[in-house]
């Protein structure tokens, strides 16, 4: 995925996770791409705290599509996964994963909030501990802005 699809790929999971603020819901969002780097095969809102966008996304893909095509895909999500997220982009095979920011960037923005008690356990580090090597990219600093702002709204709130 060139640096340009990387970008526009995190920007429209951002507008999903718009979307699901504009539900009440927590401001995370995944799209699911296509082997071409281009389709947008799936995309989802985080829907409550243990839906996250991205494990919801990759449990509606393993349903949908065969795992060989998955594995040539690539999860784009805004927010670092956590573990749980991570977990399951491995067991539904999905080959590659692109975040905008950390987990604990999150963190830094959100404190001990609640709702979102973060964990500061690396996707990089739970994907490591499988036998699959899953590519990962992220964080990714030309958005990171962009998808900040929308927590720090949110969070506050």
């Amino acid at each position: 995925m060139t640096p340009e699809q990387v970008n526009r790929h995190l920007l429209h999971a951002n507008e999903v996770a718009r979307r699901a603020m504009g539900l009440g819901r927590h401001p995370f969002g995944a799209i699911l791409v296509a082997p071409d780097f281009e389709t947008v095969l799936a995309e989802q809102g985080n829907v409550d705290t243990v839906n996250h966008a991205e494990s919801t996304l990759a449990r509606t893909a393993a349903t949908n599509f065969a795992p060989d095509y998955l594995w040539q895909c690539t999860l784009v999500t805004t927010v670092e996964p956590c573990a749980m997220c991570a977990g399951t982009q491995y067991w539904a095979n999905i080959g590659r994963l692109v975040f905008g920011m950390t987990e604990r960037e999150l963190l830094a923005l959100t404190g001990n909030h609640g709702e979102n008690p973060t964990m500061d356990l690396p996707s990089r580090t739970v994907l490591a501990a499988g036998q699959k090597s899953v590519r990962v990219t992220g964080p990714v600093p030309d958005v990171q802005e962009a998808i900040a702002e929308l927590h720090r709204t949110f969070w506050k709130a």
